[in-house]
């Protein structure tokens, strides 16, 4: 073995070394429980702004953008903002461990379940980012669905990566409804320590839950899946143009409201989690 590998292979180690302590750690339990208290948060927002809109009570269609933007809004917005980007950075620091190592603390992560980490990890982090932009910069705003995949046509094979990005969306989505009807969540929990009241009502929200952001997800992916069959940016759309499309179809505030109410059961859902979950 030559010295440039064996140097690379100490460091892998000592850099898994330094993970695996770190991953055994109280402030990486806090840091991961506080993530889905901020997940909770964010989920929470978006489905009561929809699910008044439903009901005829003011409300409005949002993303997770916007539900942040909504924190900032209210009397002590920028220290409860702050609380949650460290939720969401922890959130993040979570999901790219599991992602790295393949487990946590109490919890496991298999072949595609790592991947999906990965993806996760990056979006909450790209959440505590933006996160941190507002309170550090007025006027910062995201890109919107249309936006980035407009941005990502100008690339070389640039129809076929909103297209691979609509596939593997489509793919998270499959999973979100089989996870949700077939309870699977339940063994990422402990569920050995809930009260059977708290059991009961943890397995309705999380099936519930589950098959809401099922819908969501699916309805992105086929946008943008379109999106790269017509070479159209414009026709790509982000969780607010998922729930919109609700409302904009027959039935639309029935269909809304009951998704809305669905991605509001999984904000319950990701309280009892903080608690439960096998990090």
């Amino acid at each position: 073995m030559s010295t440039v590998q064996r140097d690379t292979s100490v460091s892998v180690r000592r850099a898994q070394s330094a993970g695996e302590g770190f991953v055994n750690s109280r402030i990486f339990a806090i840091l991961s429980r506080a993530g889905f208290v901020a997940r909770a948060l964010v989920y929470g927002i978006i489905g009561l702004l929809a699910f008044d809109l439903a009901i005829g009570q003011g409300g409005k269609i949002t993303n997770q953008q916007g539900a942040l933007r909504t924190v900032e809004q209210h009397p002590f917005g920028h220290f409860l903002l702050a609380l949650l980007a460290v939720g969401l950075g922890g959130y993040a620091l979570w999901r790219l461990f599991r992602a790295a190592l393949g487990h946590g603390r109490e919890g496991a992560d298999r072949g595609i379940e790592r991947l999906g980490a990965l993806g996760s990890g990056i979006a909450y982090a790209a959440m505590c980012v933006f996160a941190v932009q507002i309170l550090t910069g007025p006027g910062t705003s995201g890109k919107g669905a249309k936006k980035t995949a407009g941005d990502v046509f100008t690339w070389p094979a640039g129809r076929w990566v909103v297209a691979i990005a609509g596939v593997a969306l489509a793919g998270v989505a499959c999973y979100q409804l089989i996870r949700g009807l077939r309870k699977k969540f339940l063994e990422d929990s402990k569920t050995d320590e809930m009260p059977q009241p708290v059991y009961k009502v943890f397995t309705v929200l999380g099936t519930i839950g589950h098959v809401a952001r099922g819908v969501v997800f699916g309805l992105v992916a086929v946008f943008l899946i379109k999106a790269a069959y017509d070479y159209k940016a414009n026709e790509a759309i982000g969780l607010d143009g998922a729930l919109g499309k609700l409302y904009d179809g027959a039935y639309g505030a029935w269909l809304l409201g009951a998704v809305a109410a669905g991605l509001i059961a999984f904000a319950c859902f990701s309280l009892v989690e903080a608690r439960y979950r096998k990090i």
